[in-house]
């Protein structure tokens, strides 16, 4: 179900050909190719997230990252947005394979918060696209 919302924000992000994805709002703003990139590096920490949380003592404390360093070392501002969009939607499209794999009795605690959360993330993002 939730691939398809993936792919809906894929298309809609390359739909339009005349936005200008790598124009920075300011020298202090990250552009949009930055923003999705961002996206993906969220992505790739709350793979690490929901896994480590099935199996590490409760309550579980997320960690954090530079988000700034994130999206600079991997210079999204000059990958070719296909490579961004590809890696944001196989990113993505793990989380909700780990989320459906995960064994009803580990569904309790911090992890049911977070899926909760990261569910209703999704389906606020996306009621008004479907």
């Amino acid at each position: 179900m939730y691939t398809n919302y993936i792919f809906l924000l894929v298309w809609a992000f390359v739909r339009d050909g005349g936005i200008d994805v790598t124009k920075r709002p300011s020298p202090t703003k990250w552009s949009k190719k930055e923003i999705l990139g961002h996206l993906c590096d969220s992505a790739i920490m709350n793979i690490e997230r929901f896994i480590k949380i099935q199996y590490e003592k409760q309550p579980y404390a997320l960690p954090t990252y530079n988000q700034g360093e994130w999206v600079a070392k991997p210079n999204y501002q000059d990958t070719p947005i296909e490579e961004i969009l590809t890696l944001f939607y196989d990113s993505n499209k793990q989380i909700i394979a780990i989320i459906n794999n995960i064994p009803d009795e580990k569904e309790s605690g911090s992890f049911k918060i977070i899926t909760i959360i990261w569910n209703n993330i999704l389906r606020n993002k996306f009621s008004s696209n479907t």
